[in-house]
C-alpha cells in the first residue's frame, strides 16, 4: 500500500505543478482499486488500495491547498465526494447519498470516510483531473481539456491519465490572447 500511496502522490504532485493547482483550483480524481489490483473495473475493489489512493492525493493537497473531489461509480451516476468547504467555495449543490463499495466504489467510499465534512455533489467543473484505471472523468472537467503526460503512467495494473484545462480561446485569426502576443505583431 505504501507504493500505491507514493505513486499516487508523485503523479498528483506532478499534475499539480503542471496545472498550477493552488487554493483557488479544483482537482477531480477518478480511480478504480479493482484496476490497480489487476481486475476489471468494478469487479474486485479493495478498501486498502482505495485508502492508499485517497491518502496519496491528500498528501499532495496538504502541500498545494487545492480543492478536491473523488468521482464515484455509475451506480451513483458518477457523483463526487467532496468537502463542505468546497461546496461553499464553488457554489455546488449537495445531493443525498453515501458511497459504499457496492454503490459508489471503494475509492469514493474511502474518500467519504477520510475527508473532513464529506458531502456528495452531482457534478463539478474541475481545473484538472487524474484518472487511475480509465474511470472516465472527462464529464467533470472544464470545457477545454489539455492532456498532461505524467512520469507515472501506471499504478499497479491501472493505466494513469491526466489533464489540465484552459480557458476557451475565442475569436478568429485577428484575436489576441495575451499582451505578449501584441509585442510580436
Amino acid at each position: 500500500m505504501d507504493e500505491v500511496r507514493s505513486l499516487v502522490a508523485q503523479a498528483v504532485r506532478e499534475l499539480a505543478m503542471q496545472a498550477a493547482l493552488g487554493a483557488d483550483k479544483f482537482l477531480v480524481v477518478g480511480a478504480s482499486s479493482s484496476e490497480v489490483r489487476g481486475r476489471r473495473i468494478g469487479t474486485g475493489g479493495s478498501a486498502d488500495i482505495a485508502g492508499a489512493i485517497v491518502r496519496g492525493v491528500l498528501d499532495v493537497r496538504r502541500e498545494s491547498g487545492f480543492h478536491l473531489a473523488f468521482q464515484s461509480c455509475e451506480h451513483l451516476n458518477r457523483a463526487l465526494v467532496t468537502e463542505l468547504r468546497t461546496v461553499q467555495a464553488f457554489g455546488l449543490e449537495e445531493v443525498s447519498a453515501v458511497p459504499v463499495a457496492g454503490a459508489g466504489g471503494a475509492v469514493a467510499a474511502s474518500a467519504y470516510r477520510l475527508l473532513a465534512h464529506p458531502v456528495l455533489v452531482e457534478s463539478v467543473r474541475a481545473h484538472a483531473g487524474i484518472d487511475i484505471g480509465d474511470t472516465l472523468i472527462g464529464m467533470h472537467l472544464r470545457a477545454v481539456a489539455v492532456p498532461v503526460r505524467l512520469a507515472v503512467r501506471q499504478i499497479g495494473s491501472a493505466h494513469v491519465n491526466a489533464a489540465r484545462t484552459r480557458p476557451r480561446l475565442i475569436g478568429g485569426e485577428r484575436a489576441v490572447y495575451t499582451l505578449s502576443d501584441l509585442e510580436h505583431t
